[in-house]
């Protein structure tokens, strides 16, 4: 479905972006083979970078040097320098890498290897995998907790989510969850975390610190992904091109909004005003006002636009 009015909103989300933080949303391309740059100030693309393997997962590190691209097909990660935009290096993973995610001191990079039931674990200094942790079968999304002690994993076709501690490079705990988790997030203070269940149409959500599911949330169908923004979880619902909102306090949804077809990633922007959505068939980028929870602008694309995981990055 598609928004008839995006031209005036583009406008809109260009006027509403002056003074606000400046990032970049790194777009997984997965059908056109490469790596989009969007300069969200602006509205436009301002590098495409070759990738290859069908790029899907994409995790920018912290302090925003490197972009890290999981190819399923190549059985690869892809280091980018992101301030440079050019590929600086590739780490050969095997198996079907897919999630991605990158500790906070920017050390160590967690692979989802969907074919092995594991985590592969990527030394950044010497670009090499350096380890293997056993997770559940199918793991997807993946998520480290903001003191990087703790990785989730959500274990797609074991219904579960694994919560490994990062220091011994165990699994410590697992958490049945919903019908094939897909998407995991976890929440600033990293308290609770969030799985977008892509076969019972709902999000639960986790206690990290007591190892349990406290609730679950009804959502659009076939969820994919969860961004947190304004005390607002946002969930892209591939099957039903909206993203479902749910109050956080509450776990009770608020509202649908209507985007492009097929959306898939979603991040908010770091001062919580704005959503970015990938929209797998419609090859756009939307903006959602998370405030006003309104689509104000949208993007074009490469082709198979995926984004699965933290894709944005703060320029200054």
């Amino acid at each position: 479905m598609r928004i008839p009015v995006l031209a005036a909103l583009a406008s809109l989300w260009l006027a509403a972006s002056r003074g606000a933080v400046a990032e970049e949303a790194f777009v997984t391309n997965q059908l056109s083979d490469d790596l989009m740059v969007v300069d969200l100030a602006t509205a436009r693309s301002v590098a495409t970078i070759p990738i290859g393997g069908k790029p899907a997962g994409i995790a920018v590190s912290v302090d925003g040097r490197f972009a890290y691209v999981t190819s399923p097909d190549a059985k690869a990660v892809t280091v980018v320098d992101a301030a440079a935009r050019q590929v600086a290096g590739r780490v050969e993973v095997g198996g079907g890498p897919l999630g991605i995610a990158v500790a906070p001191d920017g050390k160590t990079v967690y692979v989802a290897d969907w074919y092995a039931a594991a985590v592969r674990l990527i030394d950044t200094a010497s670009r090499s995998v350096t380890a293997s942790i056993a997770v559940g079968a199918s793991p997807s999304g993946l998520a480290v907790t903001p003191d990087g002690k703790l990785l989730l994993s959500a274990d797609r076709d074991d219904d579960s989510v694994s919560i490994v501690d990062t220091a011994t490079r165990q699994r410590k705990a697992t958490i049945k969850v919903g019908t094939r988790p897909f998407g995991v997030t976890i929440d600033a203070d990293g308290r609770r975390a969030y799985t977008a269940n892509v076969g019972s149409d709902n999000v639960s959500v986790i206690d990290i610190a007591e190892g349990k599911e406290i609730g679950r949330v009804p959502v659009g169908m076939r969820p994919y992904a969860v961004a947190l923004a304004q005390g607002r979880g946002f969930v892209t619902d591939q099957y039903g091109g909206t993203v479902s909102v749910f109050d956080l306090a509450t776990l009770k949804p608020i509202k649908r909004i209507n985007v492009g077809d097929y959306p898939e990633g979603i991040n908010a922007t770091a001062d919580g005003k704005r959503v970015i959505v990938a929209c797998w068939e419609s090859n756009v980028l939307d903006i959602i006002d998370a405030v006003e929870l309104k689509v104000i602008g949208e993007i074009k694309t490469g082709d198979g636009p995926r984004a699965f995981g933290a894709f944005l990055r703060r320029t200054e």
